[in-house]
């Protein structure tokens, strides 16, 4: 007479080859899965976007958000003269690690536009204490997209002062000097908003002549 199946037989062994099968179903058909936050591409936004690395090229919004903000500023193109600065500042660094910050960025154009390039290798060489009251106008706690800048309607930034924040059709204008022309990058523990004048009470080093080369 045949012989039963050895699981027919066996009800536990019968009840791990139905787990087994059904744990193989679930492997080949694959379960839903929580959308990762952190694959979700930054939006940035502002005329002048188009024109920075965007897509897979190095220095792209993706790429920058993985970043500390140090690192973030350094592939930002448009941004060698205020990085530079705070690097030689060492304003970052003196937050306690771990701070959340939110940089307005002046271009390098609004940086030439303010200072003759004298001026400007006078002050990064020899008003340490200038520098970095004019770099602390453009940093404020808080790692706050463009949007929650403006519902508050204004912000605070290191060196004390509280500056407006209003929208100014697709852009925002800060301290109603500046318009952003790329906010909302993204790096480790901060956001990043290029702007295009400088901010704060500009040191008697400024001429304002827009002579600096860049």
């Amino acid at each position: 007479m045949p012989q039963p199946a050895t699981a027919a037989r066996h009800p536990r062994l019968r009840t791990l080859a139905l787990l087994a099968s059904t744990l193989l179903l679930t492997a080949c058909t694959g379960t839903p899965r929580t959308p990762d936050a952190s694959a979700t591409t930054p939006q940035v936004t502002g005329p002048l976007c188009a024109a920075l690395p965007t897509g897979t090229d190095p220095g792209n919004p993706t790429f920058l958000a993985s970043q500390p903000v140090e690192a973030a500023l350094r592939w930002i193109p448009t941004l060698t003269t205020f990085e530079a600065a705070l690097r030689t500042s060492g304003v970052l660094t003196d937050l306690p690690a771990g701070t959340p910050v939110t940089v307005l960025a002046p271009t390098d154009d609004a940086f030439a536009a303010t200072f003759s390039e004298d001026n400007w290798d006078d002050l990064m060489t020899h008003h340490p204490d200038q520098l970095r009251t004019l770099l602390k106008a453009h940093l404020s706690t808080g790692a706050h997209p463009i949007d929650d800048l403006t519902t508050a309607g204004s912000t605070t930034t290191l060196d004390g002062t509280t500056i407006t924040v209003t929208r100014t059709g697709p852009t925002t204008r800060l301290a109603d000097r500046a318009n952003t022309v790329c906010a909302n990058y993204q790096a480790t523990n901060a956001r990043i908003h290029i702007i295009n004048a400088v901010l704060g009470p500009l040191p008697v080093t400024a001429d304002g002549t827009g002579h600096r080369a860049h």
